[in-house]
């Protein structure tokens, strides 16, 4: 697995947007844009998810009083087949765009794209975003909510949202320093309404795979969050850290338990979707390395490769991580 370093990538700017479960849940204040109705205002839940994306691009955007033109390129993602929200998106873009598809893994993968892209100086800024839905998700991977199916403690709810970063070599507070690039892992898990456990290895082999590469340890970061395991997946993989002896010092935490309150909130064993590593990284990791708390945090996405027609025929979840680490600084 190839690890890149970068040495002139900076976060220029980033925002993220949230429907209403996360509008209440525990990152609500520190989302950008938010919505009271799951449909945002639109006639369809995939019109919704473009609302999301659009509102978060804009405020990112606006922070720094940028026009979509002024970004060279865009490198997006979503769970919609033919990445329908990005590409519906981007048609009233007029510029570059680079469509990923990694599942829920999206956001640490445009980022890495991007950085590469400002690293080997083909652009001066690039955009990476990636959105989720969670009737849009829920109707392509499982049941559309309309049924009214009932699930399972171990499932995740997909995340309502949207985040987007813009990367450039302007020096800021947070740099990029390195991505590492997953290789996709399936150990035979074949549930799909217990996703965190599938991804939980492609987790582990991408985190310590990092590790080797960069000669680092947990001792080097002050966290290390994956994307969206949530509450069954995250155990799995702190197992698998225990059953090597390796101690993850309580940094090791998850996207997918900092944004909802499971104690209150109907959202099962917690957070999942593109949106989730997009808005625990914007509305809590990038808030916190700003005010000091944590000067370097590595960030390991996790996605499940499956499809519909894959699984109704009864064949297991491919899955995958990629990994980025970001760093303060003092400009």
């Amino acid at each position: 697995m190839k690890t890149v370093h970068f040495k002139n990538v900076y976060v220029h700017s980033a925002a993220c947007s949230g429907g209403p479960m996360e509008k209440d849940g525990l990152l609500g204040s520190e989302i950008d844009v938010t919505f009271d109705d799951i449909y945002c205002g639109e006639k369809t839940y995939e019109m919704a998810e473009r609302r999301l994306l659009a509102s978060a691009v804009e405020a990112m955007l606006k922070k720094r009083n940028l026009k979509a033109e002024d970004v060279d390129c865009y490198v997006g993602s979503d769970l919609i087949n033919q990445l329908g929200t990005a590409h519906y998106f981007m048609k009233h873009i007029n510029q570059s765009f680079f469509g990923v598809y990694a599942a829920c893994s999206a956001s640490t993968l445009s980022s890495a794209v991007a950085g590469m892209l400002i690293e080997g100086e083909f652009c001066e800024k690039v955009c990476a975003f990636a959105s989720s839905h969670n009737a849009t998700a829920e109707r392509q991977f499982r049941y559309p909510n309309e049924y009214g199916i009932q699930k399972p403690d171990t499932t995740t709810f997909t995340v309502t949202g949207a985040g987007a970063i813009c990367f450039s070599s302007q020096k800021s507070d947070i740099q990029l320093i390195s991505a590492t690039i997953g290789k996709v892992i399936d150990f035979g898990f074949k549930n799909v309404n217990d996703m965190g456990s599938a991804m939980a290895p492609a987790a582990y082999d991408t985190i310590m795979t990092h590790f080797k590469n960069t000669s680092t340890d947990f001792s080097d970061y002050d966290l290390v969050v994956t994307g969206d395991l949530s509450k069954i997946g995250h155990q799995v993989l702190f197992d698998l850290f225990n059953s090597q002896n390796i101690d993850t010092q309580t940094k090791l935490s998850d996207c997918g338990l900092m944004i909802y309150n499971l104690e209150t909130q109907p959202v099962f064993s917690g957070g999942s979707g593109c949106a989730c590593s997009a808005l625990g990284t914007i509305a809590s990791i990038f808030k916190k390395m700003k005010e000091g708390k944590y000067n370097r945090v590595l960030i390991a996405a996790t996605g499940a490769l499956l499809s519909p027609v894959m699984i109704q025929q009864k064949d297991s979840i491919p899955c995958v991580s990629h990994c980025v680490v970001y760093q303060r600084c003092d400009v």
